[in-house]
């Protein structure tokens, strides 16, 4: 953040005699224009106090404008030859902050008259102290600029970041359109890879730079490990969501969101790789960590382990997900497709031979989602069962 402060104007003031009542301008005269921005010694924008026009030194404000919060002024005053004075608002009105001479204005003109007080002229009248904290602010002040420059371009490289993802997302859509009419689907799996690694790979080097830049920014970390989990480079996603975990658990105010993805992430390579107990162990800490989030990541731990093939995993997982969120339809679907995997088939009738519990799924999946994307799936499974739809169907208490 921008380090700002008040300086010392007040104290800095220069001593005039009493105020005189200021004299109205005639309306009827002509007029000429002024208007002009006040910047304090550290160059920041002074958002209150008044500038006035006076013919005798300070003593008597001719007009007298108003600064706005933006740090500007405009007026208008008779022509004539004046000295331009700055007033904060806690100035007293014998004194003043800063002025200018000969300021002249002339009927129909608009005069340009900026006060800066961070001029060498202005800076040099401050008392030796003042110009060392003067100093020692500007430096900061720097330092605050060249920070939020560098938080400015990778907040940048984040929407960068998000673009891609989108686009690794839609890649087989993108694919098949690249394709053009009747694409084998083995044409289509290689574009759609093709593009997938393409954006992941954008992602990673954009992201290993930042993360140098910046090696303290959690959220870095887990874009990059979220890219090096597309790529399929699983040691070094495991070391960047760990990293996550660390930097998330050594700071003051910890971001769950950034928890979840660490933990999910690392639970998707456990996954991925063979180690269910640490898989569930860290898609558990996920949901404990953003319990807002807990359902989908069950929901993403399901799908996962409907893509490895491990049914039992599947099914559990969509399991927890329905205790939090038994209005979802899709963790149904998952469910039922785990359990069928374990159907037989009736010798004698050719069918098959469907658990209650997958019936049941199947059935809760159908009442959620009648024209759900995998209604038609759903329906022609529990046709081959010979059990018929039920859209009403109820799932029995426990």
């Amino acid at each position: 953040m921008k380090r700002t402060i008040s300086l010392w104007l007040g104290l800095i003031a220069f001593a005039l005699v009493p105020v005189l009542a200021q004299a109205p301008a005639a309306p009827s005269k002509p007029m000429g224009s002024i208007h002009g921005r006040i910047t304090g010694p550290e160059g920041v924008a002074r958002t209150s106090g008044s500038v006035s026009l006076s013919t005798d030194g300070g003593q008597t404000n001719k007009f007298t404008f108003p600064v706005s919060s933006s740090g500007d002024y405009e007026g208008q005053a008779l022509p004539g030859t004046y000295m331009a004075v700055y007033r904060q608002a806690d100035t007293p009105p014998d004194k003043f902050v800063d002025s200018y001479d000969n300021v002249k204005i002339v009927v129909g003109q608009d005069l340009l008259q900026d006060f800066d007080m961070s001029r060498k002229a202005f800076i040099d009248k401050l008392p030796a102290d003042q110009q060392k904290q003067l100093e020692e602010l500007k430096k900061h002040n720097s330092e605050a600029m060249k920070a939020n420059e560098v938080i400015k371009n990778l907040n940048n490289d984040l929407k960068t970041v998000s673009a891609d993802f989108r686009d690794a997302d839609i890649a087989r859509t993108t694919a098949t359109q690249a394709l053009g009419p009747n694409p084998t689907r083995a044409n289509i799996d290689a574009k759609e890879l093709e593009i997938r690694n393409a954006k992941y790979n954008d992602v990673e080097t954009l992201m290993l730079k930042d993360t140098a830049a910046k090696p303290d920014a959690s959220i870095l970390w887990a874009q990059l490990g979220q890219a090096q989990l597309g790529l399929k480079k699983y040691d070094e996603a495991e070391a960047t969501y760990k990293k996550v975990l660390e930097l998330e658990a050594a700071a003051k105010k910890p971001n769950p969101q950034a928890q979840g993805a660490a933990n999910q992430g690392l639970g998707e390579i456990y996954a991925r790789t063979g180690k269910i107990p640490e898989a569930t162990a860290a898609y558990d800490a996920a949901a404990k960590v953003n319990p807002t989030q807990a359902g989908i990541y069950y929901k993403n731990e399901s799908v996962i382990y409907y893509q490895t093939g491990n049914a039992d995993a599947q099914v559990a997982a969509a399991d927890e997900g329905i205790k939090i969120d038994p209005n979802n339809p899709i963790l149904y679907y998952l469910k039922g497709q785990g359990l069928v995997q374990k159907a037989t088939v009736d010798p004698k009738t050719h069918m098959i031979i469907l658990s209650p519990e997958c019936i049941q799924a199947y059935q809760m999946y159908l009442q959620l989602a009648p024209t759900g994307i995998y209604a038609a799936e759903v329906k022609g499974i529990m046709a081959q069962a010979g059990q018929k739809v039920d859209t009403t169907y109820k799932a029995p208490k426990k």
